[in-house]
């Protein structure tokens, strides 16, 4: 069986053991989310959108969608600058709410009651 990220086309020659890239996404995904906490509304859909993509049961290129809309949020280089107050998080909140108007079909209770979880504890 495929990992998480070689079913997406993902050569795990470069981006290492599966378990580390989970971890590198989480960890990215929280530090991100605790920055725009403020300015983006909808972060347990966002989150949400995260398990949705980890979770084997969801349709590839629906999965594909969501970790492609969490990597324009997690990086730090994107068209508008994430520094920027007020509207860093601005062009990333579109792509966001795009991907998850896409993707909400899929996403089930149980990915936002992780989400959930995962805000209160502050552990994504």
């Amino acid at each position: 069986m495929n990992t998480t990220f070689e079913d997406l086309g993902f050569d795990p020659e470069i981006l290492g053991p599966e378990e580390d890239q989970k971890k590198s996404v989480r960890q990215k995904l929280l530090a991100t989310a605790r920055k725009a906490a403020r300015q983006i509304p909808f972060m347990e859909d966002v989150v949400a959108g995260y398990y949705c993509a980890l979770d084997p049961a969801t349709p590839t290129k629906v999965r594909a969608t969501a970790l492609a809309a969490l990597a324009y949020f997690v990086l730090p280089l994107d068209a508008v600058p994430d520094l920027i107050l007020a509207v860093g998080f601005a062009d990333d909140a579109t792509v966001l709410m795009g991907a998850l108007a896409m993707i909400r079909s899929h996403m089930r209770e149980d990915h936002y009651q992780a989400a959930r979880d995962a805000l209160k504890d502050g552990e994504i």
